[in-house]
């Protein structure tokens, strides 16, 4: 049995995976809050309204992504993060517990555990999230792990660090338009290091969970291999738009200075997507490598970059 429900499947990891898994032989279906566009092909859609008609159907997997994300402008209701995040995954696991399927993959965040990291994440952190975003996540993830898993399933809680792929948008579009228009970077003064995640990767990880039934299933970071400075990221941008990249260095307290107008300004630039940019936040993906049984992803961080970057000049 190769039947896949997939959560959120419009979104852009859906979609990049559910295509992914489609040319891997897998027959997929969405579940989302209403039917699609019935001009898509080969696609089988359910609503929330149809989770009992789910757990009659032969699946062998649920990928729960649907969710809402970190709101970067802070306009959301923190109840919303509960109520989407936390309780939508409490929904869609019961159903999962009481049907024959074998496998639960969870996609919940590093920010379910630390909005700030101090050196390398790894799973057995403390979680102490600050957010909304974040604790909505860990909830849900505090009740799948306290439920008790029926022999012969699975439940994989999967926390991803920042992903991209061709078609995302996001702080890396916003790079991106920075180094097109020739401004030069003014914040290369900060040092840092983050670990960012290829959509390559990711279906990559996925399918492979999927099809080997001797992973065991757990809480996996999931990331690239290697960590890269913003400034690398500058690099590579130039790199793919065929410009010398522009570094600045301009002293830190006037570019947190000119955040904090950007906050009441509601500028590109606020105090929020200030730290996204310039903290440092490494993630350990050694646990899922060893799970999977390699050595290495096989897409690295600068190849994946570069195939991201490539695609804006196209949208």
């Amino acid at each position: 049995m190769s039947n896949i429900l997939i959560s959120g499947i419009k979104g852009f990891v859906g979609s990049n995976l559910s295509s992914y898994l489609k040319n891997n032989k897998y027959v997929v279906s969405g579940l989302g809050r209403k039917q699609p566009d019935q001009n898509l092909k080969d696609y089988s859609g359910f609503t929330w309204d149809d989770l009992s008609l789910i757990k009659e159907k032969e699946f062998c997997a649920i990928i729960h992504l649907a969710g809402k994300a970190h709101d970067l402008k802070k306009t959301a209701n923190d109840n919303e993060y509960f109520k989407v995040n936390t309780d939508l995954t409490k929904l869609l696991f019961d159903l999962f517990l009481q049907s024959e399927i074998k496998d639960f993959i969870y996609f919940s965040s590093v920010k379910a555990v630390a909005d700030e990291v101090d050196g390398i994440l790894k799973e057995d952190v403390t979680p102490s999230p600050y957010t909304p975003y974040g604790q909505s996540k860990l909830q849900a993830e505090s009740y799948l792990l306290s439920q008790s898993l029926p022999a012969g399933k699975r439940l994989f809680i999967i926390r991803p660090c920042m992903i991209h792929g061709p078609g995302n948008k996001g702080n890396l579009n916003l790079l991106y338009n920075v180094v097109k228009k020739g401004i030069p970077y003014p914040l290369a003064g900060f040092k840092n290091q983050r670990s960012f995640l290829s959509i390559h990767n990711l279906n990559f990880i996925i399918e492979k969970i999927i099809s080997d039934q001797d992973i065991d299933g757990g809480i996996y970071n999931v990331a690239d291999d290697e960590a890269l400075s913003t400034n690398d990221v500058i690099k590579i941008i130039a790199e793919a738009d065929g410009k010398e990249a522009r570094l600045w260095k301009i002293n830190s307290r006037i570019i947190k200075t000119f955040a904090s107008i950007g906050d009441k300004l509601g500028l590109p630039l606020n105090s929020e997507r200030l730290r996204k940019l310039t903290e440092s936040y490494v993630v350990s993906n050694n646990k899922i490598k060893l799970a999977l049984r390699i050595k290495n992803l096989p897409t690295s961080s600068r190849e994946g970059l570069l195939t991201t970057i490539k695609s804006f000049h196209s949208s």
